[in-house]
């Protein structure tokens, strides 16, 4: 079973993400590459609320094939490409996410391969 962290004796987190995750051992674990907000016919929505709903559901279908679902989160490394899209990302992040959240990180970079993309997405999943 995968337990959330929390250290009374730190900050408590600034937007719904866990500090820690705590894996058992022998859990299953899924690594995920970066996903961008592109679907599987090449459209890439202008807004980054739109783009990072496709980051989690390429995420999810990657996880569906090794059995799992968004729910067996354990970490996501986010980066958008300006201030600006941080409420729209966590707003997406929140709407998909019903379990317990993820332990996260969430940067700005100054962009990606293609300066269309706002948003990407990388996750690790434990079972």
């Amino acid at each position: 079973m995968l337990r959330p962290l929390a250290p009374t004796t730190i900050h408590p987190p600034f937007a719904r993400y866990a500090h820690g995750i705590e894996v058992p051992p022998g859990a299953r674990l899924v690594f995920c590459s970066g996903q961008l907000g592109i679907d599987a016919s090449a459209t890439i929505p202008p807004g980054a609320f739109e783009q990072a709903i496709l980051c989690f559901r390429a995420i999810e279908a990657i996880l569906g094939e090794a059995g799992m679902t968004l729910d067996h989160l354990v970490r996501l490394n986010a980066y958008v490409t300006g201030r600006e899209h941080l409420p729209a990302y966590m707003a997406a992040r929140d709407s998909l996410l019903s379990g317990p959240p993820p332990a996260s990180t969430l940067m700005i970079v100054s962009g990606f391969a293609r300066p269309e993309f706002l948003v990407e997405v990388e996750a690790v999943a434990a079972q």
